[in-house]
């Protein structure tokens, strides 16, 4: 039991508990801030944390998915072919990164560190993406114009589904940026409870596969894992108690400042050619400089938007103004990975 019991397995609990706060809080899935956070912590290689965090994931999703199922929210044809592209190439992923990698231990990680790197600008350019059309939509007087059942475009799901699966895999970072903001863009009638539902219940078998084969390629950590669980359970739990008085404007831009700055922060110490600063070092003025200019313009480019939508330049709205409706008390509900809904009575 001594063996467990180190500062390593204290360390993520804590930064589980952290954030599975701020996945309550905001709705976002965890794998864009557990994996950079578990390897800044140093408490294992790239491809362990990968494959521990994606383990965590497929175990917190499954509970959220038969609740959704059993709700009807889920539009399943839908989710049937983002499965059809996102299963296979969840299992190849990682299999395809080793190949790329030579079987080079080190520059697998290396090779992984920039892949995650390049991952959350991504997820960060499709979260503020996101903020961006909904947005929109909360403001769009024919918002109400709900389609529960659109035409299916098969060719270009399955293709959203492979990308989303791929990236999964790879880094564990993205379904639910990626997908999400994929289906509020090809399908905007689709309702909020009916899209989360849609991506919680394609998630599952996306996260499983890719878990699987991570699994079977690196092996688990379970000192990662248990300690992982143990803290983001209970950090979610808190974060979805409290996201209704919370203000939220000011965590989602954070979040893409958070998710910038350490995308920047990985590419650096993978030793990227233009970023590089050689082995497990990093460039902290650089970091730190990328910061400073997202807390500066991220706000100022924000309320530009804000502007043009008829809003005040600044504003810190909770859950349910959002949602364009202050006055309710909403429910939330957290999806796999990347977005949330609030149901208003």
């Amino acid at each position: 039991m001594g063996s467990w019991l180190t500062t390593d397995f204290y360390s993520i609990i804590a930064a589980g508990f952290v954030v599975g706060i701020v996945v309550g809080l905001t709705g976002m899935g965890g794998g864009a801030l557990m994996t950079p956070a578990l390897i800044f912590l140093g408490v294992g290689g790239a491809s362990a944390v990968v494959t521990a965090d994606l383990t965590a994931a497929a175990i917190s999703r499954s509970a959220g998915a038969v609740t959704h199922a059993r709700q009807g929210s889920p539009n399943m044809t839908l989710a049937m072919w983002l499965v059809i592209g996102s299963v296979p190439a969840a299992l190849c992923g990682p299999w395809l990164i080793h190949l790329i990698a030579g079987g080079d231990p080190g520059s697998l990680n290396d090779l992984l560190l920039e892949c995650i790197g390049f991952a959350l600008l991504f997820a960060a350019a499709t979260y503020a993406l996101r903020l961006y059309v909904n947005l929109r939509r909360t403001h769009d007087p024919d918002r109400e114009r709900a389609d529960p059942d659109p035409t299916i475009r098969p060719l270009v799901t399955l293709c959203v589904g492979a990308l989303g699966g791929l990236l999964v895999g790879v880094t564990s970072v993205g379904a639910g940026s990626v997908i999400m903001i994929a289906l509020l863009m090809l399908y905007p009638g689709l309702s909020p409870v009916r899209l989360v539902g849609t991506d919680l219940v394609q998630a599952v078998p996306l996260v499983l596969a890719a878990a699987v084969s991570n699994i079977v390629i690196n092996g688990l950590d379970w000192h990662i894992l248990i300690p992982l669980v143990l803290g983001s359970t209970p950090g979610t739990v808190v974060g979805a108690r409290l996201a209704p008085r919370v203000p939220q404007s000011y965590i989602r831009r954070g979040i893409v400042a958070v998710l910038t700055m350490s995308g920047v922060a990985l590419l650096d110490k993978s030793r990227w050619a233009p970023l590089g600063a050689g082995k497990d070092d990093t460039h902290p003025f650089l970091v730190a400089g990328v910061g400073v200019a997202m807390v500066v313009l991220v706000p100022l480019a924000w309320g530009a938007i804000r502007r043009t939508e008829g809003l005040p330049m600044f504003g810190a709205p909770t859950v349910a103004e959002l949602e364009g409706d202050p006055g309710a008390a909403p429910h939330r509900t957290v999806s796999g990975d990347g977005d949330d809904t609030t149901q208003l009575p």
